[in-house]
């Protein structure tokens, strides 16, 4: 599971440590060059865009902003669509602006599922609201329902 949070970069992160408590998988910042695991929750850095190429090696790259972001969800999916094809799940929780509505279009475009939070649920509904925009989305879900949709969708992908 890959994850990209828009962070201020000036400041220490510890959304690694805050999501380790809430889950009962390992949780890190990923690291250039490592090989994505199973059940392994990589976060991206802040002012770190988080890739992943066709082998599973994620890389780090401070390259320009997208949307004013980096990371941005944008370039993940578009990474993560190349990687994994139909096996790639996108998805888009609260969050201002539109970063993530051009990454699940590329999600979708190669088989795979994208899900959005349901943007009335949402603190913020930019993000969910322009995914669900783009008509690529599956599953408009509470944020609740949300993990659930995951792990099903995970253990049909695996077989």
């Amino acid at each position: 599971m890959l994850i990209v949070q828009h962070l201020d970069p000036r400041h220490r992160t510890v959304i690694a440590e805050v999501l380790a408590r809430r889950m009962s998988l390992p949780v890190k910042l990923a690291e250039d060059g490592e090989h994505a695991e199973p059940g392994v929750v990589y976060v991206a850095p802040p002012d770190r865009h988080l890739l992943v190429g066709p082998e599973g090696t994620l890389s780090l790259s401070q390259s320009e902003l997208v949307h004013f972001l980096r990371p941005s969800a944008d370039l993940l999916f578009e990474s993560v669509a190349g990687a994994y094809g139909p096996r790639a799940i996108a998805c888009v929780l609260t969050g201002t602006g539109s970063d993530g509505a051009m990454g699940v279009d590329a999600v979708k475009s190669r088989g795979g599922t994208v899900i959005a939070q349901d943007p009335a649920t949402a603190e913020f509904k930019g993000m969910p609201e322009s995914a669900v925009g783009t008509g690529a989305v599956d599953f408009v879900l509470p944020l609740e329902e949300i993990a659930a949709i995951i792990r099903g969708l995970v253990e049909t992908k695996r077989q």
